[in-house]
C-alpha cells in the first residue's frame, strides 16, 4: 500500500476498529452499520436492516449458493445474512481486524463457519481471481476508496459474465454541494472526529466511473429518507447507552450524537443516499 493508502486505512480504522461492544449499543443486532428500509411505520430498527438486506438480495437476483464479495464488509450483517438465509459462499473485505475476529465468532455461532470467509486488506490491492464472482457489494464503504475507477474496475473484473453490482452510499446532492460543502466545518468535524478520510462524491460521479467501468446501470434508488429514519434510531439508542458507550471512552457518547446529528442534518438539503445496481453484461 502507499503511503497515502495506509494514511487512509487508519484513519479509517480509528472508528470502525473501536471495540465492537460500542457499535452493539447503538447498533441492530446485526450490527448493520448503514441504511436500513422502513417498509411500514412499525418496523423497528433491526426489521429495517433486515428488509434492506433481503431488498440487496432482491437487486443481486440472489436465489441460493451464489458467490458474493463484500467489500467494506463491517461488522459481517450482510455476508452473516447472506450466508444464513441464501446459503451464499460469502467473502468479507474490510481493513479493520477486529471486525474480522467478530465475524468469525458469530459465523461459529450461527453454524455458518463454512459459508463465511473475511480478509483484512485493502480490496484495492488483493489479487482476487477474475470472473470468481457471482455478486459485489458495497454498503457505504466506497466513500473511503480514493480513486474511484480503480475500485469499479476490480469490482467488475472478478464478476462473472452477467453478474451484479450493488454500491449503496451517501452523496453530496450534486457537484455545487460537492464543491461548496466539501471543506465548512461540519465536513472537517465528520472526518476528523469519526469518519476518517472519506469523500462524499455527488451521484453522477459514481455513475461515470460505473460507465467507463463497462457496467451497464440497471437500477437506481432513492433511500434518503430511509437512512434519516435509521439515524434518529441509532440516535435514540446511542442516548439510551449514553453510560455504557462512555465507559469505552469519556465523550465518546456525545461525540457519536453530534456525528449523527449532523448527518441527519444533511439529508435532502445536501446530502442524498442512494442504492445502484449495475450488471456486468458484456
Amino acid at each position: 500500500m502507499s503511503g497515502d493508502g495506509a494514511a487512509v486505512t487508519a484513519d479509517t480504522n480509528q472508528h470502525y476498529d473501536l471495540d465492537p461492544d460500542i457499535f452493539g449499543q447503538f447498533l441492530d443486532p446485526l450490527r448493520k452499520y448503514s441504511s436500513g428500509l422502513y417498509e411500514s411505520d412499525s418496523d423497528t430498527l433491526e426489521s429495517a436492516q433486515r428488509n434492506k438486506l433481503r431488498f440487496v438480495a432482491r437487486r443481486l437476483g440472489l436465489s441460493g449458493g451464489e458467490r458474493l464479495l463484500d467489500i467494506g464488509c463491517g461488522w459481517g450483517s450482510l455476508i452473516l445474512f447472506m450466508a444464513q438465509e441464501y446459503g451464499c459462499h460469502t467473502l468479507g473485505v474490510s481493513p479493520a481486524p477486529r471486525q474480522h475476529e467478530y465475524i468469525a465468532e458469530q459465523a461459529a455461532v450461527r453454524g455458518v463457519a463454512g459459508l463465511v470467509r473475511t480478509q483484512v486488506g485493502h480490496f484495492e490491492e488483493m489479487d482476487l481471481a477474475a470472473g470468481s464472482m457471482d455478486a459485489v457489494t458495497m454498503l457505504g464503504s466506497i466513500v473511503h476508496m480514493p480513486d474511484l475507477d480503480e475500485v469499479f474496475r476490480r469490482a467488475r473484473a472478478v464478476l462473472r459474465r452477467n453478474g451484479t453490482l450493488y454500491v449503496s452510499e451517501s452523496c453530496f446532492r450534486n457537484a455545487a454541494a460537492h464543491k461548496a460543502f466539501d471543506e465548512r466545518a461540519g465536513t472537517e468535524f465528520v472526518r476528523s472526529n469519526i469518519f476518517g478520510w472519506g469523500d462524499l462524491r455527488p451521484l453522477s460521479d459514481l455513475l461515470t466511473a460505473a460507465e467507463d467501468a463497462g457496467f451497464s446501470i440497471i437500477a437506481v434508488d432513492d433511500l434518503t429518507d430511509q437512512y434519516r429514519r435509521t439515524i434518529e434510531d441509532w440516535i435514540g439508542n446511542v442516548d439510551a447507552a449514553a453510560e455504557r458507550i462512555d465507559a469505552h471512552q469519556p465523550g465518546l457518547a456525545a461525540e457519536l450524537r453530534h456525528y449523527l446529528e449532523v448527518a441527519n442534518a444533511g439529508w435532502g438539503y445536501t446530502t442524498k443516499h442512494y442504492a445502484l445496481t449495475c450488471r456486468k453484461a458484456r
